[in-house]
């Protein structure tokens, strides 16, 4: 699973509607571009390719662009959409071994979950990474010594070392959302949008909030 695909929909969902210049900003202003492969043209390419598979609804703005040009289209969420972003976010937290690129987002955009489900998301990571370790060590002469091994030592030293630190950093995790940490979906303060209005209720994309505003509450925090 590579990113993009996760954080223009989870970007675009936190605003109900918007154009690719907002959805480019608010991934820019999460520093996306430093730690993803996420660059200005694609973020274009995914929302177009993305409304060609049913997964966004796009409308031309009747309002003309601020340089003067045609008018922008928007994008927001289907259904469809809707069913594959959290099919996405759900399966990139439960991944032992997903890109970093692709945690960075989930972890970003994890309160779109219920606390629950997060929670049992998690626990299922955190179940995997052990399982994983405990079949490494399990091919294992006794007592071995892994620094005699040579390079290959360090290939199982570095295996061990990644699910250690992986399962203690998912624990912290868990931890924190079993003490309430973050405003999850159907929680007060939660960035998770409300059952979608009916078109002609939504405002217009230059009067939802800012990101700074609130958008995507999770960047500030």
């Amino acid at each position: 699973m590579k990113p993009l695909r996760l954080l223009v929909l989870g970007a675009l969902r936190r605003r109900w509607r918007a154009h690719g210049y907002q959805i480019r900003a608010d991934l820019e202003s999460w520093g996306a571009h430093e730690w993803s492969t996420t660059t200005s043209g694609s973020v274009y390419h995914a929302l177009k390719s993305m409304a060609g598979q049913g997964l966004l609804q796009a409308t031309s703005d009747a309002d003309p662009s601020v340089a003067g040009g045609p008018p922008r289209i928007e994008y927001e969420l289907t259904e469809q959409g809707e069913r594959e972003y959290l099919s996405l976010l759900r399966r990139a937290l439960a991944d032992r071994e997903p890109r970093l690129d692709v945690l960075c987002a989930a972890v970003g955009l994890i309160e779109d979950l219920p606390r629950a489900q997060a929670l049992q998301i998690l626990q299922t990571r955190a179940d995997a990474m052990h399982d994983w370790r405990t079949s490494i060590t399990a091919h294992l002469p006794a007592d071995t010594e892994l620094d005699t091994w040579g390079p290959v030592g360090e290939v199982i030293s570095l295996w061990l070392a990644t699910a250690d630190t992986g399962a203690q950093w998912t624990r912290r995790l868990i931890h924190r959302l079993e003490e309430g940490d973050f405003s999850m979906a159907g929680e007060p303060g939660s960035p998770t949008r409300h059952p979608a209005r009916p078109a002609e209720q939504q405002p217009r994309s230059s009067e939802k909030p800012s990101l700074r505003d609130g958008a995507m509450p999770w960047l500030t925090r």
